[in-house]
């Protein structure tokens, strides 16, 4: 049995050994190219480190010197965090009361079938509406517009989350706080919300993840730095004749710190959330 249990002990430690490697090998490499001289990453044989270490392309993109690269690196990594934060917060606070109806009223589950089927549409089938209605309200180009466009992607995804962690809470809760005489608000409030909190957490950072990596929509509705957002903004980066790759990689590097950062300080409420209703008594 001993053995046994060490064998398994190392498969456990080998495999996620392995994981952990495939996942941040791509990351170390995005690094590495983004400190390497323009001769290293050209030179064959590859370099796989640098010869002499170069960190000068991060001042750059960090700049905020008009019309330069970096002032148009810094307006799009500014107009990603609002817009990506202001739709996660009200994509929440409409996926609270709508998941927790649909959770409490079965009978209407299938508004949220209907709601999540849209979701399942490919964004493009849904590009010449979209754009036709922000033409009209005058909302191309800018961050309010671009906001609502990924409403219609958070808000399904956030409700079906939040109806999943709310079909964990007993409903027996609720019943008692309303019988020893709490109104339904007073209910939510104190009962409903505090349990649900690590469901909260975990469908905020996954749709912050999916504002922040979108591109399809941020390229079809922006045009210029009043709302082009960070993703767009790497992708012209490489859309000249001759692209500097180490300047594509430190704005890879650069755009994966916010949420990185945002998923270190929300991991365990994410860890909470993701195992929320696993083990049901």
């Amino acid at each position: 049995m001993a053995q046994r249990s060490l064998a398994a002990s190392i498969a456990i430690y080998a495999a996620a050994l392995l994981l952990a490697l495939v996942v941040l090998a791509p990351i170390v490499w995005l690094f590495v190219m983004s400190i390497s001289p323009a001769a290293d990453l050209a030179a064959k044989p590859l370099h796989w480190w640098p010869e002499t270490v170069d960190f000068s392309r991060y001042g750059v993109l960090l700049s905020s010197v008009p019309n330069s690269a970096g002032a148009a690196f810094v307006a799009s990594l500014y107009n990603s965090l609002i817009v990506a934060g202001s739709a996660s917060v009200i994509a929440i606070l409409i996926a609270i009361p709508a998941g927790w109806a649909v959770s409490r009223t079965p009978s209407i589950g299938w508004s949220l079938g209907i709601v999540i089927g849209t979701y399942m549409l490919p964004p493009v089938a849904l590009a010449v509406p979209l754009y036709m209605a922000l033409a009209y309200l005058g909302l191309l180009n800018s961050l309010l517009g671009l906001t609502l466009v990924y409403l219609t992607i958070l808000a399904p995804f956030t409700t079906w989350l939040m109806k999943s962690g709310f079909d964990g809470i007993p409903r027996e809760l609720e019943a008692a706080a309303m019988l020893d005489g709490a109104g339904l608000f007073t209910t939510l409030r104190i009962i409903t919300l505090p349990l649900a909190l690590p469901v909260m957490g975990t469908s905020a950072l996954f749709a912050f993840l999916l504002a922040w990596d979108e591109f399809f929509y941020a390229l079809l509705f922006t045009s210029d730095q009043r709302a082009k957002t960070l993703t767009v903004a790497i992708a012209d980066l490489a859309g000249g004749r001759v692209s500097d790759y180490g300047l594509i990689a430190t704005a890879g590097v650069l755009a994966a710190l916010p949420p990185v950062l945002v998923g270190l300080l929300m991991q365990r409420v994410l860890i909470s959330g993701l195992t929320n209703g696993g083990v049901k008594g």
